[in-house]
């Protein structure tokens, strides 16, 4: 498997340079440049986070519960994020192509998957779950997290689409189980 993703990722870091450049020039803008640098930043965990604490004060136990369901998603995302990692160990677009100017720390070495896309797209997903009234406002700063990532240099865009489709598929599977779980023990 690992034989047939390396080639594969090559052929699209030829393919996505174009766009890359072309997302990347944003970030000399100042507003833009400045508004997708403190996104990214505090998609790093501080955002998250933050979430994480104000659920429960908002909403008790739910929130409690909306807390822990996202907090085992995120380590099971760190582990299949790692992982995926360590297979495809795909260098980031800024070292790949002279053309592509970094302009935010990246947190590791590799590009492949996009762990802020994963993290922005499965927390948003749950806590919409949990309360649904939060889908908005988090959908909007989840696509900022991952413009964010190409805007930076720190991602090719398909490591932000993988990046989101394993996000979406760790909270749908979670989601499933909640309900299985629930309907099992006759919450639902």
């Amino acid at each position: 498997m690992v034989e047939r993703i390396r080639p594969a990722l090559a052929w699209f870091d030829q393919a996505e340079v174009k766009l890359c450049q072309a997302l990347n020039r944003i970030r000399q803008r100042p507003l833009l440049g400045d508004l997708f640098r403190f996104v990214s930043r505090i998609s790093d965990g501080m955002f998250w986070y933050g979430l994480l604490a104000l659920f429960p004060l908002l909403y008790g136990w739910k929130g409690v519960w909306a807390t822990l369901h996202m907090g085992i998603v995120a380590l099971v995302g760190v582990a299949a994020y790692k992982l995926l990692k360590h297979l495809a160990t795909r260098e980031r677009p800024y070292i790949t192509h002279d053309t592509i100017d970094l302009a935010g720390a990246p947190l590791d070495r590799y590009s492949f998957p996009s762990g802020h896309t994963m993290h922005a797209v499965a927390f948003t997903m749950l806590a919409a779950y949990h309360v649904p009234a939060w889908l908005l406002p988090l959908a909007a700063f989840g696509v900022l997290v991952a413009l964010s990532r190409v805007i930076l240099g720190l991602h090719y865009p398909t490591d932000v689409i993988a990046g989101g489709l394993v996000g979406g598929i760790l909270a749908s599977a979670s989601i499933g189980v909640v309900v299985m779980v629930g309907r099992a023990i006759g919450l639902g």
